[in-house]
């Protein structure tokens, strides 16, 4: 619960509603949710840093990290596809397609 307390305060939108959603603000979303983990060095940071070889998480960083995500965007993320989700790059490829965002 502590996790999901923290998570909470990086909401950085008020709505996690998909309307009017791009995947450009998809992006946004992810990668300042990304840059406020606190594990994470945003000097380090790219959108396709792979969160366990080059950012140096463990695999409970990766569980926190995607709380967050989900804490940002207002569902869950099932663990089947949580595990999948390595690189920045994953995250908002997956969210594009669940939300019906067009991807590029």
């Amino acid at each position: 619960q502590h996790a999901i307390q923290r998570c909470s305060q990086w909401r950085c939108y008020a709505s996690a509603s998909s309307a009017g959603l791009s995947q450009d603000k998809i992006t946004e979303r992810v990668m300042t949710v990304i840059k406020l983990f606190e594990k994470i060095s945003a000097e380090k940071l790219t959108i396709e840093s792979h969160f366990m070889k080059e950012l140096g998480l463990d695999s409970l960083d990766h569980v926190e990290l995607l709380m967050a995500i989900e804490d940002e965007f207002g569902f869950e993320i099932p663990d089947q596809d949580a595990e999948k989700l390595n690189k920045p790059s994953d995250i908002i490829k997956y969210l594009c397609e669940k939300m019906e965002v067009d991807y590029k």
